[in-house]
């Protein structure tokens, strides 16, 4: 089995990062962890498998890495982790695959935008190079644990997209 813990994965492994719709429920969130646990149990690149793990944070980020020093990733087994994810989606009824929209805090609350709103309220200083945003670009598990996914917009591509 090629599945570690998320937290036991080094700082160099690749990361894909699925923003939900909308926080998941509990019951969602268990068939997300099961569905990725059961993907990556067969994931594999040219008959190579995978060493990855998975984790859900905020109950709206899906995370998967992947150590690619123990085999390294192909696209086709990109694609196929992309496809299960779009798969899952359809299930559940909660868009994940889709990194267009714009994550970000609202006091408390997580909120997601279109990039065009997102535009709009930095126009109207309804957000500002502070309000934090999730960067879900990030490629590195390091990138994650050094805290470089939730930054100040002025930190993050945000900045010379939108002010």
């Amino acid at each position: 089995m090629a599945r570690v813990p998320f937290d036991q994965l080094p700082a160099h492994a690749r990361l894909w990062i699925f923003p939900a719709a909308r926080a998941l429920s509990d019951q969602e969130r268990q068939r997300v962890l099961a569905e990725a646990d059961a993907f990556i149990d067969q994931w594999a690149a040219h008959g190579v498998p995978l060493t990855a793990g998975r984790d859900v944070r905020h109950d709206r980020f899906v995370l998967v890495a992947v150590d690619e020093q123990a085999a390294g990733v192909s696209g086709c087994s990109i694609d196929a982790l992309v496809r299960r994810m779009q798969q899952l989606q359809s299930e559940l009824g909660v868009e994940l695959v889709n990194n267009e929209p714009v994550v970000y805090r609202d006091g408390d609350r997580i909120a997601r935008v279109p990039r065009r709103a997102f535009a709009d309220m930095a126009a109207a200083g309804e957000v500002t190079l502070d309000t934090p945003v999730f960067d879900n670009t990030v490629m590195r598990l390091g990138d994650l644990q050094d805290g470089r996914w939730e930054v100040r917009a002025g930190d993050a591509w945000h900045k010379q997209a939108f002010f």
